[in-house]
């Protein structure tokens, strides 16, 4: 098919944009401010709200009394429950950062993590220093960068580098470490490293998603975590609350009170508007979440 054959939809104007969600039975009630939503909110990115609330015998149509307020009240609750994810997975990744630096450097020196004898594969090693590499580059005019370029000929001790690297590759590479010093890691969290190197590859994609501002709300999990057995019946694997659940499980006992207040804040503000079957919370979600 070439491109003069395919059907490209024409850009609309707000008010031409509106008509639609009406035209699918959407109730508008004050046009002006619905306006002034989608000037700052695309309607593509605002319209994917809408998809948990169609009827299901017609997805073009919007269950009845579905309200632009509603959904508008549905992205918001998003935007924070994003902002309560985000805080606490910065907890969880600069952690994880400062463990591997520390067993890694203790056990192999400064340099260690250069050298792939000190790895699990050489394959997945080669590929870690390739993207070091670039992300030191990318990271040229820092201080940091300058200083040790300066001061010890661009060489940085395993602490250093390991700060420039992104939370998805902090996950390749501890699945990439030594069963000795994964164990010593995990061991602070009383987790084995099987369910460990699984859920930092789960909680990677989640702070990407969170990252690029996408949608979490009725959303499945195209990466979904490893759960203990005893916790397979209680929830869906493949919704949010299942990364919450093991987000809580590598909190501090502070910081998991934090969360799970913060996000019983966040329901009570929106309870009338959103669904908790479309985040995946059961029943007993406190319980579990408070569970360690």
């Amino acid at each position: 098919m070439t491109s003069s054959e395919i059907h490209i939809k024409e850009p609309r104007t707000y008010e031409q944009q509106l008509e639609i969600l009406q035209e699918r039975n959407l109730v508008i009630d004050d046009m002006d401010d619905a306006i002034s939503f989608l000037k700052r909110v695309s309607y593509y990115r605002f319209s994917a709200y809408g998809l948990t609330l169609k009827q299901n015998d017609n997805k073009d149509l919007f269950l009845e009394g579905v309200s632009f307020f509603q959904m508008k009240m549905i992205y918001n609750f998003d935007q924070k429950l994003r902002d309560l994810l985000m805080n606490h997975l910065e907890l969880v990744e600069i952690e994880f950062r400062s463990k591997i630096a520390y067993h890694h450097s203790h056990q192999f020196g400064a340099l260690g993590y250069k050298y792939p004898d000190n790895f699990s594969s050489p394959v997945a090693h080669k590929r870690f220093l390739e993207e070091l590499d670039k992300q030191i580059n990318r990271s040229g005019k820092e201080l940091f960068v300058l200083h040790h370029k300066s001061k010890y000929g661009g060489e940085f001790p395993f602490w250093v580098a390991i700060e420039v690297i992104s939370f998805g590759e902090l996950s390749k590479l501890f699945k990439n470490l030594t069963e000795e010093i994964k164990g010593e890691i995990v061991n602070d969290f009383n987790l084995s490293s099987f369910y460990a190197e699984s859920w930092l590859h789960t909680l990677s994609y989640i702070r990407n998603v969170c990252a690029h501002y996408g949608r979490i709300y009725g959303k499945e999990l195209a990466i979904k975590p490893k759960v203990f057995k005893s916790k397979r019946n209680k929830f869906k694997a493949n919704r949010i609350f299942t990364a919450m659940f093991i987000l809580a499980k590598l909190l501090h006992r502070e910081d998991r009170l934090n969360f799970i207040t913060t996000f019983q804040v966040l329901l009570e503000e929106y309870s009338d508007h959103i669904v908790l079957k479309e985040l995946g919370l059961p029943d007993d979600w406190e319980r579990l979440l408070l569970e360690h």
